[in-house]
């Protein structure tokens, strides 16, 4: 969730149970997070080549916090992202691509190529997800 007039990302709010939606790049994980929990998360990586992508591989939303719009405010924070990052977005995410889908507004399709790409990225490196 980003703040309408600044762009940057929302902080959460505990009365009503928002979560704040922070990067960890290092990690390679956007987490909703409410109070000190992390509530959901989208992990990914970030291709370079044949053009910088955001890759989502995995979005998880904790059981507890189930049919609450988190895994939605994950996947539009990330094209968000990528937007403001002048970078595309390569779903291997079956979550992120059906919300892509359904938010052809928000989200742009990543050409063939840069899917290709995304995976052979995934295979040479299968313990990272």
């Amino acid at each position: 969730m980003t703040d309408p007039k600044t762009g940057d990302p929302k902080t959460g709010d505990l009365k009503t149970g928002d979560p704040e939606i922070r990067d960890d790049r290092e990690a390679g994980r956007l987490e909703a997070v409410s109070g000190d929990e992390v509530v959901g998360r989208i992990e990914y990586f970030v291709l370079d080549s044949p053009e910088r992508a955001f890759v989502p591989v995995h979005t998880v939303v904790e059981p507890a916090h189930e049919g609450k719009g988190i895994a939605g405010s994950l996947a539009r924070e990330l094209y968000a992202l990528a937007g403001r990052e002048d970078s595309a977005v390569a779903s291997l995410c079956p979550y992120v691509t059906k919300w892509a889908e359904r938010h052809p507004d928000e989200a742009q399709p990543a050409d063939e190529e840069l899917l290709a790409r995304a995976k052979d990225w995934l295979r040479a490196h299968p313990g990272r997800f």
